[in-house]
Order: C-alpha cells, then sequence, then structure tokens
C-alpha cells in the first residue's frame, strides 16, 4: 500500500510539473538584425549625390535604407528623402551624425566610415562587407593608404612595370589644378614619362580594372602636363572632390569640371578593388 501511494503521488507530481511546462509561454528568439552591406551603400553614396535624379543605385537600395532610417531616428533626415537614393539630403544628414559623434574635416565629409556605420547602426542593423582603407604609409616615395598600395601594386602586377608617384593621397591644397581631391586618400597622380599614347591608355585601363577611376590627362584640359590621374573607388577616405570624381566615373564623365563624357579606355563591368578580388 505504502508503494502505491508513492506512485500515484510521484505521477501526480510528474502531471503537474507537465501542465506547468505546457501552460509556461515560450520565449520566441530575438529577430536577427538586417545587415547593411557597406560596400553597397558607399557606392551609392558616390553616384546617388551626382545623379540627376533619384534613381536607385542598382543592389543598394535595401542597404541605404537601413542608414537612412537610423538617421530618421535620430532627427538628422527628414522622412520625405527615406527612400533608398543618398542624395545630398542623405550626404548632409550623415556629415551631421559624424559631425554629432566629434568628427571634423574629411572625417565629417558625409560619406560614411565604418565606426560611424556600426555606431549608427546599433539595435538597429549590423554591417557587412565592411571597407577599410588602412593604414597611411609612403610607397614610390608618396603618401597613400593600405588599400591604394595594393591597387597599385596589382595594376604595376598586370602592367609588368613600377610606375611613378607625382603626386599622392593627404596632400591638403595639392598641385595647382587639383581642386581638393588629393585631400583625403586613395587618389595618385602617375608620371606618363616616356610613355607612348597607346602605353598610357594602356596604364589607364589597367588601374580602372583594379578599381580605380583613372584618366590620361592632357595639357589641353587644364593647368597640367600629361599625366594620369587616378581616384580608387570606395576609399572611405576620398575627399567630397574625389567622391564626385567616383561617382561621374560610374555615370560616364570625365572626372573634369565640364563633366564631358569619359574619355579614358572602356573596361566593363566598372569594379571596385573588393570585386576585383571576388572575380
Amino acid at each position: 500500500m505504502r508503494t502505491r501511494v508513492t506512485k500515484v503521488a510521484v505521477l501526480t507530481a510528474a502531471a503537474a510539473m507537465s501542465a506547468i511546462a505546457v501552460a509556461a509561454p515560450v520565449q520566441a528568439a530575438p529577430a536577427a538584425l538586417p545587415t547593411a552591406n557597406m560596400e553597397a551603400v558607399i557606392k551609392a553614396a558616390q553616384i546617388d549625390p551626382r545623379r540627376p535624379g533619384t534613381t536607385l543605385t542598382p543592389g543598394a537600395k535595401d542597404s541605404v535604407l537601413l542608414v537612412e532610417r537610423a538617421l530618421d531616428a535620430r532627427n538628422l533626415l527628414d522622412g520625405q528623402y527615406v527612400d533608398g537614393h543618398f542624395g545630398t539630403a542623405t550626404i548632409s544628414a550623415y556629415a551631421a551624425y559624424q559631425r554629432s559623434l566629434g568628427y571634423t574635416g574629411l572625417a565629417a565629409s558625409g560619406l560614411p566610415g565604418q565606426t560611424s556605420l556600426r555606431k549608427l547602426g546599433e539595435s538597429r542593423y549590423t554591417v557587412g562587407n565592411v571597407l577599410d582603407p588602412g593604414g597611411r604609409l609612403t610607397y614610390h616615395g608618396e603618401l597613400m593608404n593600405g588599400r591604394t598600395k595594393a591597387m597599385l601594386v596589382e595594376a604595376e602586377r598586370l602592367l609588368g612595370r613600377q610606375l611613378g608617384i607625382t603626386q599622392g593621397s593627404y596632400n591638403p591644397g595639392g598641385v595647382g589644378g587639383s581642386a581638393g581631391t588629393h585631400d583625403g586618400g586613395g587618389a595618385l597622380d602617375i608620371s606618363v614619362a616616356g610613355m607612348s599614347a597607346g602605353t598610357r591608355t594602356d596604364v589607364a585601363r589597367k588601374l580602372r580594372q583594379v578599381g580605380f577611376a583613372a584618366w590620361v590627362r592632357t595639357p589641353s584640359q587644364g593647368p597640367w602636363g600629361y599625366h594620369i590621374h587616378a581616384i580608387a573607388l570606395a576609399d572611405t577616405d576620398q575627399s567630397p572632390a574625389a567622391q564626385h570624381q567616383a561617382g561621374d566615373y560610374y555615370l560616364g564623365y570625365n572626372g573634369l569640371a565640364n563633366r564631358a563624357p569619359d574619355d579614358g579606355p572602356v573596361v566593363t563591368p566598372k569594379v571596385t578593388w573588393e570585386e576585383y578580388q571576388r572575380r
């Protein structure tokens, strides 16, 4: 009898525990945050402000919307501009956000960097396809960042020759006629001394193949001698003037103030350094 009572008690307790388990609410796993593709955001931030309208950069809308919604939530961007187009209003709003973090100068140009992009997205989104310009260094006697050097080294490998640099990056004011393009990162002027016209074009082509917007500049275009001007696409240290040249390159212009049709060698598709490496 004592054994029977014990079994009944055990069964009753087990049933009670089962009922409690059934009645207990199931805690739903927290929803995963969406991911902002930094490569897509930077591409849109370069191209969209140079467009005549509000056409979206292919593949960038979802990531740009994440950034714009976060700016809107901070009352930095009017809701009417939360549209996936990283135009001048979004550039201005992002620059205001960068200033709120204490950034100044080129660090508050409105072009997102990985640190500010992650801070803006806290609890809202994560950041993927991160872009990093790398630290500053000297190569061929000129200042540039690690990403630009890697691009240049690869172009030299494709060419089978080394290139002379007449102006590097991070050169505020720069050489006369540079119009601020060398104030930040990713900008190079390359010597064409001793090169034929065909060789100059081939150098520009190889630079484009690895991710530069590159043009052969001539004395007829401005107050300079023959040289090759190159801007590393998607370099997050770019000056605003360099950002505009990158956007114009994507849109088929020559990177000059007259915005004439691109006069450089045709390279398709137009790729960044990261895209080139994945090919």
